[in-house]
C-alpha cells in the first residue's frame, strides 16, 4: 500500500474511531467509511472509459470480446435460443391515415411481450417502409399497459411514414413481472443467478426487432430505437447488443457510475435500469457499442434522476470517442437538452423525431408535431379481460428461469480432478472475482491496543476491520481465525463457535465490512450500499470474502510460521470462509458451522449460479481439512464425491 494511502485511511480510522463513540442519531460510523469506499472504487472502475481503447483500430480489435461481456452482464450470453415468436394479432384499430394492431409475441416459451403496432395506411405495392421500435418507461397503466402512454409517439411515426411497434415493459406491462428484486423485495438471489430485468428488457427489444423485420411493410436495413427514462435505459442496451439498429436515441435514461453511486442517485431507480457490472466496465463503454452509428442522447436540464452533470461528463467522453470515427462526429453523434424536469416533452421528441428523419430518411427538415387525438387505454389493450391472458404465461416468474444456472458434476476419476478443480478456478476468477488479485495483498495494522487485544486492520487502500486477538496462549499450536456475521458482537466468541476452539489455539476475531462497530445503516428500500456495490462489479458477501482474505495472509505473514491457520465462520459467513480458503493457501483448514447449501440462501457473489453452487464450492477446498457442523452430507454428496476423487475423504467430517 502506498505511503500516502496508508496515512489517508490512518486518519480517516482516527475519525471513525472517535464517531463511533457518538451516538448513533442520524448514521452510523460504518456510513461515512462505506461511502468512501465506494467514491474509491467507482474513482477507480471511471479511469477506463471505452476499455482504454486510443484509437479506432484498438476499439475494434477489443469490441468483440466487449460485446461478449456486455451480454453476459445482462443474462444473454451465451447467446439464448431465438424460439418462434407464435406472434398473434388479437384485434386492430382504425385512424383516416394508420391503423394499429393489438399484438403479442412470446421472446421466450410463456414470455409474453403485449405490443401496439402502428402502420401508415395506402401503402404502395410492395413498398418497405422505415420502422421504429419505441421501449416504454415506466408509467403505470395497470392493466392496459405502459404501452398506452406513449401512444402519441406511434401515432406520429405512423403519420410521418413509419412502421412503429411499441412494447410493453416487463414490470408495467398487461402481464406484470417485477423490476424491484433488490431495490425493495430482498431477493439478492439475482445477484447470484446473474439475472437483471435489464436483460429481460434488451432481449424483448431484440426480439421485437426480430418481429418487426418479419412484417412485409418493414425495410429491414432502416431501424430505429428509441424511448424515455427506462425506455431510455433500454433504448442503450438494444442499441448495444444488436446492430441491426442504424439510429440510437436514448432519452432520459442513462448516466455514468459517478451519477449513480457517488451522487446516490441509484436510488431514484428500480434493477431494470442496470446491467450487474462484473468486468467493472465504466459505462460510457456501453454506449461506446453503438458507436459508429447515429446516436442521439437527450435529457432535460432539471432532471433529477438524470442529473446535467453526469450528462456533460458522457458527452464530453463520447465526442472524443465518435472523432476516432468521424472528421465531424457531430453528425453521428449529439446531445440535446430541453428545459424542465424528468419528462416526455413535447422539445425532447421532435429532437427525436428529427434526428430519426434524418438518418433514416435523409430528410433534415424540421418536424411539427399537431395534436392528434389519443385511443382510450382499454382499446388498446392486448388482452381486453384478465381472462384472457394465456395460461402458460411466466411473466412473474421469469426471474427464476431467464438465466441458465451451471450443472456441475464431480470428476468421474481421481486423475481428472486436478484439470476439474482447475477449471472451476479459473472461470470463477473470469466470471465472479474479476481483476482479484493473488493472493490478496495483506491487511495493515491501523491501530493496536495491546490491553484489549483490539487490532484496526487496512484490508485495501480505504477498508477498515476490527480484529481482537481472544487468546494467546504460550504453546499455541494453531491460528484460529473466527469470522463473525452481523448479529455477533464483536469483542466476545459467540456460542456457535465454541466448540471449535481448542484450549492450545491462538484465537482471533474478525468483524469485516457490513459487521461490528464499522457496520452501516440499512434501508429497505433503496439499499444504496447493497446495490451500488453491483455497479462496481461486487457485491457486499464478495467484498467480506476480501477482507478475510487479507485478514489470513496478514496472519500468516506476520504469525508464527510454524503454525497451521484455520478458518471458522456460521451461515453465510461459514460459506464466505470458504471462498477466502479456496483463493488463500495460506488456509490450511476450513470449519463450516451451519452453512447455507445453495447460492439462493446466501451468501451472494454476481453471476456465481452460473459457475457453480455451494456443495460445488466446497469440494474446491480439498484435500484440505473441511470440518462441517450443524449440516447433513445428504446436502454435500458432490462435495463428497470430489474428496474422495482427490483421495482426501478422511479429512471431510459432518459434526452434529
Amino acid at each position: 500500500m502506498r505511503l500516502g494511502i496508508w496515512l489517508g485511511c490512518l486518519g480517516l480510522a482516527g475519525t471513525l474511531l472517535g464517531y463511533a463513540q457518538k451516538p448513533a442519531d442520524k448514521e452510523l460510523a460504518g456510513d461515512a467509511l462505506i461511502y468512501a469506499w465506494l467514491r474509491h472504487e467507482t474513482a477507480k472502475v471511471s479511469r477506463a472509459p471505452f476499455a482504454n481503447a486510443r484509437s479506432r483500430e484498438d476499439w475494434e480489435r477489443q469490441r468483440p470480446e466487449l460485446h461478449q461481456q456486455f451480454l453476459y452482464m445482462l443474462g444473454l450470453w451465451p447467446w439464448p435460443e431465438k424460439t418462434p415468436l407464435q406472434a398473434r394479432v388479437t384485434g386492430s384499430l382504425e385512424r383516416d391515415t394508420f391503423r394499429v394492431e393489438k399484438l403479442y409475441f412470446q421472446s421466450r416459451p410463456g414470455l409474453y411481450v403485449t405490443a401496439n403496432l402502428y402502420i401508415p395506411k395506402n401503402l404502395k405495392p410492395g413498398e418497405k417502409l422505415p420502422a421504429v421500435l419505441y421501449v416504454c418507461g415506466h408509467s403505470n397503466r395497470g392493466r392496459d399497459g405502459n404501452k398506452t402512454a406513449f401512444q402519441h409517439h406511434g401515432i406520429w411515426f405512423a403519420t410521418h411514414g413509419y412502421v412503429c411497434l411499441i412494447i410493453d415493459s416487463l414490470q408495467l406491462g398487461e402481464i406484470a413481472g417485477i423490476h424491484h428484486g433488490t431495490y425493495r423485495e430482498g431477493r439478492w438471489w439475482w445477484h447470484s443467478a446473474g439475472y437483471t430485468p435489464a436483460g429481460v428488457e434488451c432481449w424483448n427489444g431484440i426480439r421485437a426487432l426480430d418481429y418487426l423485420c418479419s412484417r412485409p411493410e418493414v425495410d429491414a436495413d432502416r431501424l430505429a430505437v428509441t424511448g424515455i427514462s427506462g425506455g431510455g435505459a433500454y433504448t442503450t442496451w438494444i442499441s448495444a447488443a444488436d446492430e441491426r439498429i442504424k439510429v440510437s436515441v436514448p432519452v432520459s435514461g442513462f448516466s455514468d457510475l459517478e451519477t449513480h453511486v457517488v451522487d446516490r442517485v441509484i436510488n431514484g431507480h428500480c434493477d431494470c435500469m442496470f446491467p450487474h457490472n462484473v468486468y467493472r466496465w465504466d459505462f460510457s463503454t456501453i454506449l461506446g457499442l453503438i458507436a459508429p452509428r447515429a446516436l442521439l442522447f437527450l435529457n432535460s436540464s432539471n432532471d433529477t434522476i438524470f442529473p446535467m452533470p453526469g450528462n456533460e461528463r458522457l458527452r464530453f467522453k463520447m465526442h472524443q470517442f465518435y472523432g476516432l470515427f468521424y472528421p465531424q462526429p457531430q453528425s453521428y453523434f449529439e446531445f440535446g437538452v430541453v428545459p424542465g424536469p424528468h419528462q416526455d416533452h413535447p422539445e425532447l421528441r421532435l429532437l427525436a423525431y428529427r434526428w430519426i428523419n434524418r438518418h433514416l430518411k435523409k430528410d433534415p427538415r424540421p418536424v411539427q408535431e399537431p395534436e392528434v387525438p389519443l385511443f382510450p387505454g382499454k382499446e388498446l389493450r392486448v388482452f381486453p379481460e384478465d381472462s384472457d391472458i394465456p395460461a402458460d404465461a411466466r411473466n412473474r416468474r421469469i426471474d427464476e428461469t431467464f438465466v441458465p444456472r451451471a450443472q456441475v458434476h464431480a470428476p468421474e476419476k481421481s486423475e481428472d480432478w486436478p484439470k476439474w478443480h482447475a477449471q472451476l478456478l479459473d472461470q470463477l476468477r473470469e466470471r465472479v472475482f474479476t481483476d482479484w488479485p493473488q493472493p490478496v495483498p495483506a491487511a495493515q495494522v491501523l491501530k493496536e491496543n495491546k490491553d484489549t487485544g483490539e487490532l484496526i486492520l487496512a484490508t485495501d487502500d480505504v477498508m477498515m476491520v476490527v480484529v481482537h486477538r481472544l487468546t494467546s496462549p504460550k504453546k499455541a499450536k494453531r491460528q484460529l481465525l473466527v469470522v463473525l456475521g452481523p448479529e455477533d458482537e464483536e469483542n466476545k466468541l459467540p456460542t456457535w463457535a465454541r466448540n471449535c476452539v481448542g484450549a492450545e489455539d491462538e484465537v482471533f476475531l474478525l468483524s469485516p465490512r457490513g459487521c461490528g462497530r464499522f457496520a452501516w445503516t440499512q434501508r429497505n428500500p433503496p439499499n444504496y450500499v447493497e446495490r451500488a456495490h453491483a455497479l462496481l462489479g461486487r457485491t457486499v458477501d464478495q467484498m467480506r470474502v476480501w477482507d478475510i482474505q487479507a485478514v489470513a495472509r496478514w496472519l500468516h505473514e506476520h504469525g508464527e510460521d510454524s503454525l497451521p491457520l484455520a478458518v471458522v465462520g456460521r451461515g453465510t459467513m461459514a460459506v464466505n470462509c470458504a471462498y477466502a480458503a479456496i483463493a488463500e493457501g495460506a488456509i490450511s483448514e476450513i470449519i463450516l458451522v451451519e452453512p447455507t447449501t445453495s447460492h439462493l440462501q446466501g451468501p451472494h457473489y454476481l453471476n456465481v449460479l452460473r459457475v457453480l453452487d455451494v456443495p460445488v464450492a466446497l469440494a474446491l477446498l480439498a484435500p484440505r481439512p473441511l470440518t462441517i457442523y450443524g449440516a447433513g452430507p445428504e446436502s454435500f454428496q458432490v462435495t463428497q464425491q470430489v474428496y474422495e476423487r482427490a483421495k482426501a475423504s478422511e479429512r471431510l467430517r459432518f459434526l452434529k
